[in-house]
């Protein structure tokens, strides 16, 4: 069976899930568009000696994650694309409890090392914490570039740790190698972020970022940062709906510098990784590697035509 059917079908076993048909469909609809982020884990258990069905509880643990988390961060954002605006707000913030603590369930079942069970269930529990403080931050829009890093250790890197730690779990990896590989997984986070960050503000028509006046890092380096057009893009930060405003404002995030800093970060943050990677004793880092690689490549590919 086809790893994402598998994570569907564990998912329908869970305690109420086989009455609660809402939970069921967001789960498996989301599951549909086979994340990435769920096979977090699975590559983690592959590095360490695993294999990918060892991760399968795992897998559940990081999708019930994601699916909550992402409903809270909808309503934070007021996304036009959310899924609180089909089922309503009350039901969506129930069923973000529940994905919450069908994500603990999970984890019991990712062992049957009780050491490495509890150490697993407490960093979940840290994790959401640390997301939840990071939505809080968040929702506020960060004013400077110090706020915003802490709002990216906060609110994104917890997870990608905790995928890259329960993986290496499931596979059976020592607590010092699944530490070392959640310590990993924090830093990749903060490289997702910075991705997701570019990507969102160079996104057409404008990304609910532009349209609710928050502050991804390209937009938050062109705000802060003196360059010849920051006063017209602040102009046009307020009128960004129209399509010619936001054009002309996502050229000025080329122009000023906003674009090349966000890609010399996550250039940064890949040599740091990298560097990580090679101290953690795995029996096969490839799978880890290749997802350190499929943020980069894209970025090194931006720069070579930038300068071509």
């Amino acid at each position: 069976m086809e790893i994402f059917s598998q994570v569907s079908e564990e998912f329908s076993t869970f305690p109420c899930i086989g009455l609660w048909k809402e939970a069921q469909i967001l789960f498996q609809q989301a599951a549909a568009r086979r994340p990435e982020h769920w096979l977090i884990p699975v590559r983690a258990c592959e590095s360490v000696g695993g294999s990918p069905d060892q991760a399968i509880a795992a897998m559940v643990a990081i999708g019930c994650a994601h699916v909550g988390i992402l409903l809270v961060d909808d309503m934070l954002d007021g996304d036009p694309r959310g899924d609180f605006h089909r089922i309503g707000m009350p039901a969506a913030a129930n069923l973000a409890c529940a994905f919450q603590a069908a994500a603990l369930h999970a984890i019991s079942q990712c062992t049957q090392n009780q050491a490495a069970k509890l150490v697993a269930l407490n960093r979940f529990n840290e994790m959401f914490l640390r997301t939840a403080f990071g939505q809080f931050l968040d929702a506020q829009a960060p004013a400077d570039e110090s706020a915003y890093w802490t709002v990216t250790q906060t609110k994104s890197s917890p997870f990608f740790g905790a995928a890259l730690q329960m993986g290496a779990l499931a596979g059976g990896a020592t607590l010092g190698t699944a530490e070392q590989l959640r310590e990993l997984g924090c830093l990749y986070g903060e490289m997702i972020q910075i991705h997701d960050d570019m990507h969102d503000s160079m996104e057409s028509p404008a990304n609910p970022d532009w349209i609710q006046g928050r502050s991804p890092l390209p937009i938050l380096f062109a705000s802060l940062v003196q360059h010849p057009e920051q006063k017209r893009f602040l102009e046009l930060r307020q009128n960004i709906n129209e399509i010619p405003a936001l054009q002309e404002a996502q050229e000025i995030l080329i122009h000023s510098g906003a674009i090349s800093y966000c890609a010399d970060q996550l250039i940064q943050k890949f040599e740091t990784a990298q560097i990580l990677l090679n101290d953690i004793p795995l029996l096969n880092p490839i799978p880890v590697s290749l997802l350190l690689d499929a943020l980069i490549t894209p970025v090194y590919k931006l720069l070579e035509a930038t300068e071509s």
